[in-house]
């Protein structure tokens, strides 16, 4: 996963997705250490409109995150947090 990567998190990547989110990766966390085929994440998850609704760091199961759109190469990304709920 690379910056900027818009993912779909269900079940299949961890047990707490019981609502499938959408979010916009900001970086991928390789210097954390985990189990074989987990890494940590962190990204923006994102309202239905598409705004970013919360920073958060998950830790997932590569193998079972959907990649729907990659990032553009090599740009950085620009994102609004909106307040909290």
């Amino acid at each position: 996963m690379r910056a900027g990567d818009l993912v779909r998190l269900s079940r299949a990547a961890s047990p707490q997705f019981v609502r499938p989110i959408t979010v916009r990766v900001i970086r991928e966390l390789t210097d954390r250490h985990t189990y074989h085929g987990w890494t940590w994440i962190e990204a923006y998850e994102l309202a239905p409109d598409g705004s970013a609704r919360a920073k958060r760091e998950l830790f997932v199961l590569r193998e079972g995150v959907d990649l729907l759109a990659s990032g553009p190469a090599n740009q950085p990304t620009r994102h609004q947090v909106r307040a909290g709920r």
